[in-house]
């Protein structure tokens, strides 16, 4: 039988949600609690992996098991087995065809980044900050040279082992909320660190350092050197996955998630 899982999770105290040697990441955890209820080892896959420090709002993953389990159970019983930090938010049958990264049709993440002068206290290790006045509307004017199919070389990490930097980007939107300035970007796929290095740009357009037509620059230059650094992974959420609509899960395309103030 295959299950899906649909999990949030604070990413601050994993490496990350790849299995590792010491065993401190998130599929880590997930997998060992999983292993709880089915009674046998499981190993699961997810929709996209993030790195250290990133949190999940919706967050995809699958795995099998021959363990026959009422849905709460792999809803409950492996909570029980989670740190705090991460929790299956809900759980559901599917196809042996269903594979929760070949099958998402897009992806979302959201970069929150805290806009005041004094950095934050409460949110610290979960919004990025930023003490210089941001002007959205030249963000939001940059942002959206990079709709459509590009090459995003210019922010893609060195370390990235993607085939291919070509991607196609749905929606680019940054909103002011208060204090808090709230990225949101759908794409096919992401690149490694593409969103933290899109952030780092456009708050070098929303500080006035760089014109908004700068993102095409780079998007034409293709060289990740003339770019921003990458911004903190402090403010980074895996919103949500896009699936078709047969599959009938749980926050498909949408962003899940319990935060407050997201």
């Amino acid at each position: 039988m295959r299950i899906a899982l649909g999990i949030e999770y604070d990413g601050a105290g994993f490496h990350g949600w790849q299995s590792q040697p010491h065993g401190i990441t998130v599929q880590d955890v997930l997998e060992r609690a999983l292993s709880e209820i089915a009674g046998h080892g499981v190993r699961v896959t997810c929709a996209g992996r993030t790195d250290a420090g990133v949190h999940a709002l919706g967050q995809v993953a699958h795995f099998d098991s021959t363990a026959a389990r009422p849905d709460y159970a792999w809803v409950r019983g492996t909570n029980a087995h989670l740190p705090e930090a991460v929790a299956v938010r809900w759980a559901q049958p599917v196809d042996e065809e269903f594979h929760a990264r070949f099958a998402a049709h897009s992806r979302t993440y959201r970069y929150v980044l805290y806009n005041h002068a004094v950095r934050p206290a409460l949110n610290s290790g979960r919004v990025g900050w930023c003490h210089r006045a941001l002007d959205v509307d030249r963000m939001q004017e940059g942002a959206g040279l990079l709709l459509g199919e590009q090459d995003f070389s210019a922010f893609r990490s060195a370390e990235c082992q993607a085939k291919s930097p070509t991607k196609v980007l749905h929606k680019a939107d940054v909103a002011r909320r208060g204090d808090m300035i709230v990225f949101d970007f759908r794409a096919s796929a992401f690149l490694q660190h593409m969103v933290r290095n899109i952030v780092g740009a456009l708050v070098l357009v929303g500080n006035g350092t760089q014109p908004p037509a700068w993102i095409g620059e780079l998007i034409a230059a293709r060289d990740r050197t003339l770019a921003a650094p990458t911004y903190s992974p402090a403010g980074l959420y895996f919103a949500g996955v896009e699936y078709a609509p047969h599959w009938q899960l749980p926050d498909s395309g949408g962003n899940g998630g319990s935060s407050v103030f997201l």
